[in-house]
């Protein structure tokens, strides 16, 4: 399997990395990508990514923190893409829910990643919140300037924007959310998105899947995502490990190269 989101240069995994690791590559997690938050991250970030081989990382500034870092543009994403760890741009997008940066910045940052992200070929990593519309409607108008490769992360969205984006030939990734007794509305949605449109993630160390609810949560347990969504899509634990890295590895194609 392959971890496509997880964020192993945080506090939560600094003293117990490598058994972090050690666990999720005995359940079955072949590939790790470790993602980028925040643009003075991403030398950590890069670092995890050169001192293991099953890892690669992501460059990008998540929209919290784009009025954080107003000057950076696609041309500096690009230059840092260029890296042969750096295998996506992102994460950015827009979030409305807590506007701890203003919208402009972010409306602003998330075109500057689209830039880059279709100058470099790679693919871009979306978070959105309480903004489906208006990254609908970006992603659409920018795929009209020139093609570029969406991936909505963690998606908790509305059909609207997941459709919309499918039509623009955009991945969608499912975290442990997807296993939540509440999240009976997430389902629905990735109910209608093929199986070939879908990866697995943890976007740890938050959203442990069930059974594992209450815990830190790690890559190890990426197989009870894929549990929950083989219960979804109604076939087989196998069948979704096989077909979700198989997507991962065509969306991170540099991985692959």
């Amino acid at each position: 399997m392959f971890d496509t989101h997880v964020n192993l240069h945080g506090e939560a995994f600094a003293e117990d990395l490598e058994d972090v690791l050690v666990r999720a590559r005995g359940e079955g997690v072949e590939r790790f990508l470790a993602i980028c938050d925040r643009y003075d991250n991403f030398p950590a970030v890069r670092a995890i990514a050169e001192a293991h081989a099953d890892i690669w990382c992501s460059v990008g500034v998540h929209p919290h923190h784009a009025k954080d870092f107003t000057q950076l543009t696609a041309g500096i994403l690009i230059a840092e893409a260029a890296h042969p760890k750096v295998v996506a741009i992102g994460e950015t997008g827009l979030d409305y829910h807590y506007g701890y940066s203003p919208e402009a910045d972010q409306v602003r940052s998330l075109r500057e990643h689209i830039n880059a992200a279709r100058e470099t070929g790679l693919p871009l990593i979306l978070h959105t919140r309480e903004a489906d519309g208006a990254v609908a409607d970006i992603l659409e108008e920018e795929f009209a300037r020139g093609a570029f490769k969406p991936l909505l992360h963690c998606y908790t969205g509305g059909a609207d924007l997941c459709q919309r984006a499918l039509a623009l030939g955009a991945y969608v990734s499912v975290s442990g959310i997807l296993s939540f007794k509440s999240a009976k509305a997430v389902r629905a949605v990735i109910a209608d998105v093929p199986l070939e449109r879908l990866i697995l993630e943890t976007d740890c160390p938050y959203l442990a899947p069930v059974p594992m609810r209450g815990r830190r949560n790690e890559p190890a347990f990426l197989v009870h995502v894929a549990e929950a969504l083989a219960q979804l899509k109604e076939t087989d634990l196998e069948t979704v490990a096989r077909v979700t890295t198989q997507n991962a590895l065509k969306l991170f194609s540099k991985v692959a190269a």
